[in-house]
């Protein structure tokens, strides 16, 4: 099942894709993507009802409505850096023997195609497209892999925005070049796991002003999914509606002296396959708040 949200940034509706392809708002049937809804049951119970039942809900035309992030703000975000080679060869930055764990401000979330805000003073905005991981349990000490895949709701489309500056040369923890506003777009969909199939096959792209940036395929983590989410558990509690960001290949501007950082009036566009694509316009603070 394809899961989404759509309206006004804090007043979005649970949607979901029915097996037409058509877009149905499910507001009478949930409240929000959040809680037990996000069950693994939960959600193969409901896939089943809109199987029977979709011509009883109202039609989302998505060219008529915002599409907002898959789950709503105030879960965790966490970050997992240095997740493929390549990406830690172009930072010059070694491969530890357990993966960096960073978070994000759950106040960064955005649409999928919401405006990209750059910070007043920022001079280094960077664009990582990265395999999200939304969580559908409470886990905690989990013993193994398999016990880590049944608490996952399915995966999402993200673009890990940083801000390279205040993550690398400001001292610290790395949270402070990631928790900007907007700096984590998420979506369009959250995509379960039957269909989603086997994500380690998942081509992740990013392109930039039209020209490609970023090419690899999830399966070239250096941890995978299943991995990391248990390895989490063994350190932090994680909930219905907590994300995880599993890391971005290389592509990125750091360390790229012919591709420049972001700049107002760019559009960078993430596309994870099967999950869909998002489209970011980046606009100066000035320009939103001024």
């Amino acid at each position: 099942m394809r899961l989404l949200r759509t309206g006004p940034k804090d007043a979005e509706r649970p949607c979901a894709v029915d097996r037409d392809g058509v877009v149905r708002c499910l507001s009478d049937w949930v409240p929000d993507w959040t809680g037990d809804a996000l069950a693994p049951d939960a959600l193969a119970e409901m896939a089943g009802r809109l199987a029977r039942s979709a011509h009883e809900l109202p039609e989302v035309r998505l060219d008529e409505v915002r599409t907002g992030p898959p789950v709503p703000a105030g879960g965790q975000i966490i970050s997992v850096g240095l997740n493929y080679r390549c990406h830690a060869a172009q930072a010059d930055m070694p491969i530890g023997a357990e993966p960096v764990i960073s978070t994000k401000s759950p106040w960064s979330l955005a649409g999928p195609h919401d405006d990209l805000v750059i910070p007043p003073g920022a001079k280094r905005v960077d664009w990582e497209v990265e395999l999200a991981v939304v969580i559908g349990a409470e886990a905690r000490y989990l013993p193994d892999e398999d016990a880590a895949t049944a608490v996952i709701s399915g995966y999402c489309t993200a673009n890990d925005v940083s801000e390279r500056s205040w993550l690398l040369d400001r001292g610290g923890q790395w949270v402070k070049g990631k928790s900007f506003p907007t700096f984590a777009p998420l979506g369009p969909y959250l995509v379960t796991p039957e269909e989603s199939g086997d994500v380690t096959a998942l081509r992740l792209t990013t392109r930039v002003n039209g020209k490609p940036m970023q090419d690899a395929k999830a399966g070239d983590m250096v941890f995978a999914v299943p991995w990391l989410i248990w390895y989490l558990t063994q350190f932090m509690v994680l909930r219905p509606g907590d994300v995880v960001l599993t890391g971005s290949p290389a592509g990125v501007a750091l360390r790229r002296p012919d591709e420049p950082y972001l700049r107002p009036g760019d559009v960078i566009e993430v596309e994870i396959e099967g999950l869909g694509a998002q489209r970011q316009r980046c606009r100066a603070h000035e320009e939103v708040t001024g």
